[in-house]
């Protein structure tokens, strides 16, 4: 895992310039990533949670958020009634990868219902239990993790009427499963991590110059559409709408959900303000998530005040104590709360609501704190945080300055991975305020 730290920071220093692939390049490297997985991610995460059988059912348009994740490229959805089952021997060490579907799922996953000789698809189910014999079965239904919990309850009850009594005392929550599933990062996957994240921060630095930004025209709205064009142009996709949202002198600080929400005429952007963004994007099944700050230079101005760049490194310290924190096996509310009393010591006004990142924008894993859950977060705050995993390092801390007479907020987010070696930005952070116009 060594290896891969010094791979990711050797593409964050060297790709400067990250090529978006064409569909079909995209598709071929989706393929082989998810063929990767099976073989060489799934076995082990099968073991870990000790499950011989893992069973994920979905319905066309209705999709199982885990099966979302396994279908092939081609399948932009599932296809009737789309049946996956794992059956992992230990003593053999085995992984059988089959679907129960009209329809071949892909190459990775072998096709076992011939509905010509078993007409009756949870027949066919059936027979693949009741041939391997499992003990222990694991079904997609969970309470803390919506992600995890993809079984609907149609599916559930034909399911279970089918099922032979013998077989129903084994079935057994997959939560463990699904969540190391879509929260677990490969090599193959944090190879190209580094991209997505230049390549949204690239974005954002082109919204926050005067290509886009005319101080006393432009409004906060207008870069936010800018934004969302943008993606469309280059052919990807964002998982939610970006924001942009101002703090300036002699205007309150807004309320913190505010602050993320964008209303429908925007703020007309002037000299002086002090300017953040939230934005994101999805690019080969994975998904950034960035927050950054800029400053609209005055007349006459070559820098940032230095009062607003002090602020703005006291944002930074938070972001270091809390990786610094990161400890493999610690839940996320205990990080919580050791990063927050630490805050506080050095004399910072923390928040953070540091959440898992990946093939989801708020994916699965130990939850970090919200911003309206700073004592801990119920459930997915009790979770193990993990290695190979990615983290939206995402926070803020008020700051009174005196020149402005007011707190302001310097909110931050960057993508972040956890491995056996420690913590490493997946593609350097944000440690000055971004000029506008740039220098």
């Amino acid at each position: 895992m060594y290896q891969l730290f010094l791979l990711i920071g050797l593409l964050s220093v060297l790709n400067t310039s990250a090529q978006i692939l064409p569909e079909r390049e995209r598709a071929r490297l989706v393929n082989e990533i998810l063929s990767d997985k099976f073989e060489n991610l799934l076995p082990g995460l099968m073991d870990n949670a000790a499950i011989d059988m893992w069973i994920v059912i979905s319905r066309e348009y209705n999709e199982d958020p885990v099966l979302r994740t396994m279908l092939p490229a081609t399948w932009l959805n599932a296809r009737r009634r789309t049946i996956l089952v794992f059956h992992r021997n230990k003593e053999i060490d085995s992984l059988e990868r089959l679907a129960v579907a009209r329809y071949e799922v892909g190459e990775s996953i072998e096709a076992a219902w011939d509905p010509e000789k078993q007409p009756e698809q949870w027949k066919a189910l059936i027979d693949i239990i009741e041939t391997r014999d499992p003990q222990r079965i694991a079904l997609n239904f969970s309470k803390n993790y919506g992600l995890a919990d993809g079984l609907v309850k149609t599916d559930s009850e034909e399911f279970l009427d089918y099922l032979p009594g013998t077989y129903k005392n084994r079935l057994v929550s997959g939560e463990e499963l699904a969540v190391g599933w879509i929260e677990t990062r490969t090599q193959m996957e944090m190879e190209l991590y580094p991209q997505l994240v230049e390549i949204t921060k690239n974005i954002i630095r082109e919204a926050f110059s005067e290509k886009v930004i005319i101080p006393g025209e432009t409004t906060t709205e207008d870069v936010v559409w800018w934004m969302r064009q943008k993606v469309t142009e280059l052919g990807l996709e964002t998982w939610f709408h970006p924001s942009v949202s101002i703090q300036r002198d002699e205007e309150a600080l807004e309320d913190h959900i505010l602050a993320f929400s964008s209303n429908k005429e925007g703020k007309v952007i002037y000299r002086g303000d002090l300017v953040h963004c939230d934005f994101g994007i999805t690019y080969l099944r994975l998904n950034t998530d960035c927050q950054q700050m800029a400053y609209v230079l005055k007349q006459g101005e070559t820098e940032a005040p230095q009062f607003l760049e002090k602020a703005f490194e006291k944002a930074n310290q938070l972001q270091d104590i809390l990786t610094g924190n990161f400890e493999t096996g610690k839940s996320g509310n205990q990080i919580l709360s050791e990063s927050l009393n630490q805050a506080r010591e050095e004399g910072l006004k923390p928040m953070i609501y540091t959440h898992p990142l990946g093939l989801y924008g708020h994916s699965a894993g130990t939850t970090i704190g919200m911003w309206d859950s700073q004592e801990g977060v119920p459930g997915s705050g009790k979770y193990p945080l993990n290695e190979n995993t990615v983290y939206a390092i995402e926070l803020n801390t008020s700051v009174f300055l005196e020149e402005w007479n007011q707190e302001i907020r310097i909110m931050l987010e960057e993508a972040g991975f956890w491995g056996a070696e420690g913590f490493l930005y997946v593609n350097g952070r944000q440690e000055e305020l971004i000029l506008i116009p740039s220098k």
